[in-house]
């Protein structure tokens, strides 16, 4: 008896946990789909306009990091987590990408230094 009361009490308490839960319309997914495939139509117009040079590849990288990041965000439940979750997932690529652009930094100076020194000491 005492448990049933227990149980009974303890859904009378939290009906919105319940309720909330991770219950997302599907209007969102379709719109999110949407604009997946204009972005993707806008991908391949850059290739399809013949758009050449840096703006070529500066477009294709936005579009593909749109992409991906909708997809991480919306499929992925990304949106709707905690911001210490959210943190873990995406600081350490970041990181990385900083370190890997100083290395490419480091290694043209490096390479420019040697070349300077090496055809000096050739003449």
């Amino acid at each position: 008896m005492a448990h049933a009361q227990a149980q009974q009490h303890e859904a009378e308490v939290q009906p919105h946990v319940h309720a909330q839960g991770q219950q997302h319309p599907i209007g969102i997914y379709l719109k999110i789909w949407g604009l997946l495939f204009v972005l993707s139509a806008a991908s391949y117009m850059v290739d399809y306009l013949h758009v050449q040079g840096y703006l070529r590849w500066f477009l294709i990288i936005v579009f593909m990091l749109l992409k991906a990041g909708l997809i991480v965000a919306f499929f992925m439940h990304m949106i709707w987590e905690r911001l210490a979750f959210i943190y873990a997932i995406l600081i350490p690529p970041v990181l990385l990408l900083t370190f890997i652009g100083i290395g490419v930094l480091e290694a043209d100076y490096t390479f420019f230094t040697r070349s300077v020194f090496f055809v000096k000491g050739l003449l």
